[in-house]
């Protein structure tokens, strides 16, 4: 006798009862969303343990982090529109499958060119699969149950950006089989594996359109545009600076122009438009991305030279160097928890508290460091570690809606979709920036005899510079946005911590 596979269940916009899996698949889907964002957390850890067994540069070591965060963000908006056109369901399938398999091939490189190739891989499909789940998400769930749904996103971010360090720490502490820091990737294996076998059973499809279309000339000129800045600034060390170096930093701005030309043109002939045109001649929103940008390129990069600076000047095993870090994982956590309670609040104020909180953290974090000695004091770093996470919870949740704020309901979907774009590339510059500025200041330490602890403390103490002057721009461009009153019906989901 012959039986049928069964079919796979579909959903439409105006279905009149909301489908019958819908958390059981929503678990599914967190699955591969905890599967990405543990991965852009668990590497900072193994980053000296790499470095070490592959004899990679430190521009190499960069790219493994800072290559991964550039292709996820420039990948979010073509790969979500790309959803719409081919079926979110099969487009979130293939994304987890690419992911699994760049996974692989991460475990298994055999030296630091193939790790870092591996790792754009590895971007390119959390950037295929991650937009597919909010948007999946949104079509399961009747709007009375959105917003206990999507909370659940920021709960498995907050876990995501706690366990990461833990986990890499004691996966590598654990050297199973002797791999070393491989597991770390490794592990995303078994994860994809069920993720995809679950997904394709439980996850319902949604009906293509074919007839939208993706705005190829726009990605080619913001790639470009983005990849003038990102490289020289990763490279430059290790040539000396050559002049190339600076001439592709001035061809970033005629990039950049002819990006908002061709937005305009495309808008002139109602052609796709990735970033529409609408939001770019929105002040509030322009300068709430800069704001954007600016904010979320502050830690990334920090967190890679504070693992150097553990691992590396003080000689803390990587479980050591997680677990260092983990009160600032708690912080966002706890903010992401007490967040509704502080609703009433405007968005404005909560932002500059937030702001302000991550800043003084961070500060007497810098004045700690600048005291150690031959050895370090880690409970000592706790509480503002602690304090930074907070502040960073905080002003999380606000900052989306201040910048979103003023951006018309029938360009929400986009501007969201663009703000978390634009969030990514700030990461990628952030550690572009950061990294030179820390390992430049201990190639110039050691060409001048310096050697010890104290050279990676002046390194990061001269990195956390940056920081600083991050927050005041954030600060100022909160000062400069004007008040808008927001419309109920613009958005009707929270945005995702990334």
């Amino acid at each position: 006798m012959h039986t049928k596979t069964p079919a796979s269940p579909t959903i439409s916009a105006d279905a009149e009862q909301p489908y019958p899996k819908r958390w059981t698949a929503l678990a599914v889907m967190m699955l591969a969303n905890f599967m990405n964002l543990l991965d852009v957390t668990i590497v900072n850890v193994a980053l000296p343990s790499l470095q070490s067994e592959l004899g990679a540069t430190s521009s190499q070591i960069e790219w493994v982090v800072a290559g991964y965060v550039l292709v996820f963000a420039l990948g979010l908006l073509p790969f979500g529109r790309l959803g719409d056109v081919r079926g979110k369901k099969q487009v979130f399938l293939v994304g987890v499958a690419a992911f699994t398999f760049a996974s692989l091939l991460c475990g298994l490189a055999p030296d630091i060119g193939w790790l870092v190739v591996a790792r754009l891989l590895q971007g390119a499909g959390a950037a295929v699969m991650t937009p597919q789940v909010l948007a999946i998400a949104q079509m399961m769930f009747p709007p009375k149950e959105r917003a206990a749904a999507f909370s659940l996103f920021g709960l498995s971010a907050g876990l995501a950006s706690v366990s990461g360090p833990i986990l890499g720490g004691w996966l590598i502490a654990l050297n199973l089989f002797d791999l070393g820091w491989r597991p770390i990737f490794l592990i995303n294996i078994p994860v994809g594996i069920v993720t995809i076998l679950l997904g394709w059973r439980l996850i319902p499809a949604l009906a293509p359109k074919p007839g939208l279309k993706n705005d190829f000339g726009g990605i080619i000129l913001a790639a470009l545009a983005i990849f003038c800045v990102v490289f020289p600034l990763i490279e430059g060390r290790g040539f000396g600076w050559p002049a190339w170096c600076f001439v592709m930093l001035a061809m970033a701005v005629p990039f950049a122009i002819a990006f908002g030309l061709w937005e305009r043109r495309q808008h002139r002939i109602k052609a796709p438009e990735l970033l529409p045109v609408a939001l770019m001649k929105n002040r509030n929103y322009v300068i709430g991305s800069l704001m954007t940008a600016t904010f979320f390129s502050t830690l990334p990069g920090f967190f890679l030279i504070f693992a150097m600076f553990l691992q590396q000047g003080y000689g803390l095993t990587p479980l050591q160097s997680g677990m260092t870090t983990v009160p600032f994982s708690v912080g966002i956590f706890v903010a992401s928890l007490i967040s509704g309670r502080l609703g009433s609040i405007a968005p404005r104020i909560r932002v500059v508290a937030g702001v302000v909180m991550v800043a003084i953290g961070m500060g007497l974090l810098r004045m700690e460091i600048q005291t150690v000695g031959d050895t370090i004091d880690r409970m000592a770093l706790l509480p503002w570690f602690l304090l930074s996470g907070l502040g960073m919870g905080i002003a999380i949740a606000p900052m989306f809606q201040l910048v979103l704020a003023g951006v018309p309901p029938q360009d929400a979907g986009g501007g969201s979709g663009a703000l978390q774009a634009i969030q990514q590339v700030g990461s990628a510059l952030g550690i572009a920036i950061v990294s030179e500025i820390f390992f430049s200041d201990l190639a110039r330490n050691a060409a001048a005899g310096m050697s010890g602890q104290e050279v990676y403390a002046e390194g990061l103490s001269l990195g956390l510079i940056y920081n600083f002057v991050a927050y005041a721009i954030v600060l100022i461009a909160v000062a400069s946005m004007r008040t808008v009153t927001p419309a109920s019906e613009r958005l009707e989901r929270p945005l995702p911590i990334e």
